[in-house]
């Protein structure tokens, strides 16, 4: 049951929550903005095509940036709160009452548990439904740019290629699909002028690309590995191909950094299918496991600053928060992004390891 104090400080720590939210979300927004802003305008497309392109781009991108800041908005909307009950001496007050400052921090462990469920939700469910739009350029929100496409390799281990591809009316020029044998010889050749997308339906499980001109060359059993005389193929005229490589998919994958978009579910079917690096899929999964917990040990570090009776010297404690939960998260961003050739995942614990020694280490000296 809550308690009126537990009453009190949810609701401050919501406001400043949501305080924090908008803040940081804006200023991350704008700061965006003004370097990019060149890029948005660079086809000197009217005003309102301007705003709407700008619209577009950062809408989908919240959730990316709340994925990105959710701890530090967590861990200010807490130090907020708990530096104001102590600058206003509630902190002598409840300790007077007999209530342990731990009995304090018990509610903002809770709600820091709850927002960070809401990290989760956002890495796993939402951000994997926008991802195709995340990996757009600045100078692309619109999706109207067409580009090549060079041997995108779909789970069938097929090799996909287009001359053009139009993110925004779903069609691929000159398409050439290769599929190979174990060996790695090519025994199929797909190719077609035009191939349009048609989605999964109720009648057909999977996706496929509607072709013009489609034509499928054959290697038959016994030719050479290259597709030589006419002789030894077998040419048929398709009109679908049936693929996983969804337009989505194809924008997707054509990102850089396209693996931190996809949900941990993703990243597991992709591992088993070896359609991408399997170090950096195992990485990029242990870092997206290991962020709701580096969340909360933000939370962790920077508390045992604030738990004090003494309103003297709130400011040098909130320097000294701020100095351990910032390197806390430049350490963090460093072990996440660091790649090796070996399929470790160790960076990404690295600071859990450290850092929450320390933070226990913190708490343990709060004088309650």
């Amino acid at each position: 049951m809550l308690t009126v104090l537990d009453r009190y400080l949810l609701r401050s720590l919501l406001v400043n929550y949501l305080i924090g939210l908008g803040v940081m979300l804006s200023l991350y927004v704008v700061l965006d903005m003004f370097v990019n802003m060149d890029e948005f305008t660079e086809q000197r497309d009217p005003v309102l095509s301007i705003l709407g392109n700008i619209v577009s781009y950062y809408t989908p991108n919240l959730l990316l940036y709340f994925s990105q800041l959710s701890g530090v908005i967590t861990l200010f909307a807490c130090a907020a709160v708990l530096a104001r009950m102590r600058k206003l001496n509630e902190m002598t007050a409840i300790l007077s009452s007999g209530v342990s400052l731990y009995r304090v921090a018990r509610p903002v462990l809770i709600f820091g548990a709850v927002v960070t469920g809401m990290l989760v939700v956002d890495t796993e469910w939402l951000v994997p439904a926008v991802a195709h739009k995340l990996s757009r350029d600045h100078d692309d929100a619109d999706g109207k740019r067409a580009y090549e496409v060079l041997f995108l390799r779909d789970k069938g281990g097929a090799l996909l290629s287009a001359g053009r591809f139009h993110p925004r009316s779903h069609d691929l020029e000159r398409l050439l699909i290769l599929i190979r044998n174990e060996d790695g010889s090519v025994e199929q050749t797909w190719e077609a002028d035009r191939a349009t997308w048609e989605p999964s339906s109720s009648l057909r499980p999977q996706g496929r690309w509607r072709l013009e001109r489609g034509r499928l060359t054959t290697r038959l059993a016994g030719a050479e590995a290259g597709l030589g005389p006419r002789e030894n193929q077998r040419v048929t005229y398709p009109a679908y191909y049936e693929s996983d490589l969804s337009p989505e998919a194809i924008e997707l994958r054509q990102s850089q950094g396209w693996l931190r978009f996809l949900s941990l579910a993703q990243l597991r079917e992709l591992e088993a299918d070896q359609t991408a690096d399997r170090a950096s899929i195992i990485q990029t999964r242990h870092s997206r496991i290991a962020a709701p917990i580096v969340s909360l040990l933000l939370l962790l570090l920077g508390m045992p600053f604030f738990l004090d009776r003494s309103p003297a010297n709130v400011l040098g404690d909130a320097g000294r928060c701020l100095l351990v939960c910032g390197l806390c998260y430049v350490v963090t961003f460093i072990a996440q992004n660091i790649r090796s050739e070996s399929a470790s995942a160790l960076p990404a614990w690295i600071p859990i390891f450290v850092f929450g020694t320390l933070a226990m280490v913190l708490l343990d000296r709060v004088r309650t």
